[in-house]
């Protein structure tokens, strides 16, 4: 296995350059550009588009707690709805995420100080001031990746493994996850890192990872895959949290299973199987939202008739506290897109409704 300390052979992929995916424009000057890869797969699998190094390894980061909370289902954790919705989340770090993750631990007997994921303030807009104004400092229940550990350690408690040294990657929860990632990805993972978070992290490809998705996103009843995909979108808000973008997404596209994460990475999939992943090289949030929305229309998503994907095709760009400009997404993406406004196909559903989110 390739561990964090042993660098894997740079694919040959790597060498591609990334074309430009976003414009960022001060009036009408071009101020910055961003550049990127990536790739959208049609309900078969085709590849519409692919821009940039889509089959270089990447680390997904946070876009793979979806795969993660197969992994853990598959390995005997028993959460549903909301929960398990935080369990594949990086929350924002609002009063119900913080509930989330104490009913998480509660249920496998286990309190905060189990946590091992690194301390670190809360990353929603609102959150984070309130937190400062309390007078309360990083903590690792406020950490955005607090669910997922909670998770990984309620599944440590399932299947009678230990829990003291669940992040080790050679742990029998990791050894699960890693299968998991590669059996959904159809890959092997070339590299294991440490993720921000403490945990490890494997890398895929933006194809491995579209293609993941989209086996998430269309999986039958029953399934462990189902239930991720019904638990995210049922309940977006404990996935990010107030006006977090990946929050909007799957408002706006029902049985849509979407996951931002750090170093601009991006992942999509709707219940026809088609699907979007994206990195921005920067590593820059910023044009995520604008890429994403701009790739959804090579599947026939008509994001401008939208009311809430509409909100998401540009950023602003401020001067003096006001806009002046917007990130755009480039002519590669913005100028071949060809909505089709095709009705969004039926939903798989799972044998059990979700329960009602209890933080809204």
């Amino acid at each position: 296995m390739t561990t964090a300390q042993e660098s894997a052979p740079p694919s040959p992929a790597a060498q591609e350059p990334y074309p430009v995916l976003a414009e960022v424009r001060r009036g009408d000057f071009l101020e910055s550009v961003h550049h990127g890869a990536v790739v959208v797969l049609d309900s078969d699998g085709t590849t519409v588009l692919a821009a940039g190094p889509v089959d270089a390894p990447i680390y997904p980061r946070s876009c793979n707690k979806p795969l993660q909370g197969v992994g853990m289902l598959r390995a005997g954790l028993a959460l549903d709805g909301e929960l398990l919705a935080l369990a594949c989340a990086s929350h924002s770090g609002e009063a119900f995420h913080l509930a989330g993750v104490r009913r998480i631990l509660a249920g496998a007997g286990l309190t905060e100080d189990a946590l091992r994921c690194t301390p670190a303030l809360p990353i929603g807009a609102t959150a984070q001031p309130a937190h400062l104004a309390a007078g309360l400092g990083p903590s690792r229940i406020t950490m955005n990746c607090s669910g997922k550990h909670a998770a990984m350690l309620a599944t440590c408690g399932a299947a009678g493994w230990p829990v003291q040294d669940y992040l080790d990657p050679d742990h029998p929860l990791q050894l699960a996850l890693r299968d998991a990632l590669e059996d959904l990805a159809g890959q092997k993972s070339v590299s294991v890192g440490v993720d921000g978070c403490g945990a490890p992290l494997f890398a895929l490809t933006l194809t491995g990872l579209a293609r993941a998705f989209a086996r998430i996103a269309t999986a039958p009843a029953g399934s462990h895959e189902r239930q991720v995909a019904t638990a995210m979108n049922a309940h977006p808000e404990y996935v990010g949290g107030t006006g977090r973008d990946v929050t909007t997404l799957m408002r706006a596209l029902p049985g849509a299973v979407a996951k931002d994460g750090a170093e601009g990475v991006y992942a999509l999939a709707l219940p026809d199987g088609s699907a979007v992943a994206l990195k921005i090289a920067d590593g820059g949030a910023r044009p995520l939202p604008v890429v994403m929305t701009a790739a959804l229309r090579h599947i026939g998503v008509d994001v401008d008739a939208d009311p809430l994907l509409n909100t998401l095709t540009e950023a602003p760009v401020l001067g003096h506290g006001r806009p002046v400009g917007a990130v755009r997404a480039s002519a590669l993406l913005a100028g071949t897109a060809q909505p089709r406004r095709r009705p969004m196909p039926s939903i798989p559903q799972a044998g059990t409704a979700p329960s009602p989110s209890s933080g809204r």
